[in-house]
């Protein structure tokens, strides 16, 4: 796989047989990773404080049925 390096895009590597564009630069890779997992967490948690919402008003209305 013969690369050559991107002169606008420094970490960034062009693969001249299946011109690919592959990023080289570890560090900022493994810091988008991280992002991604931090945002995925908060959307499961955002997720169980709607069911934890929803679970609570269904609470209120068998309540104020009484």
């Amino acid at each position: 796989m013969a690369k050559k390096k991107i002169k606008e895009l420094d970490g960034f590597v062009k693969d001249t047989n299946t011109k690919a564009i592959i990023n080289t630069n570890s560090t900022v890779f493994e810091a988008r990773r991280v992002q991604k997992k931090i945002l995925q967490e908060k959307d499961i948690q955002i997720e169980q404080m709607q069911k934890d919402i929803d679970e609570l008003k269904k609470l209120v209305k068998g309540l104020s049925k009484k």
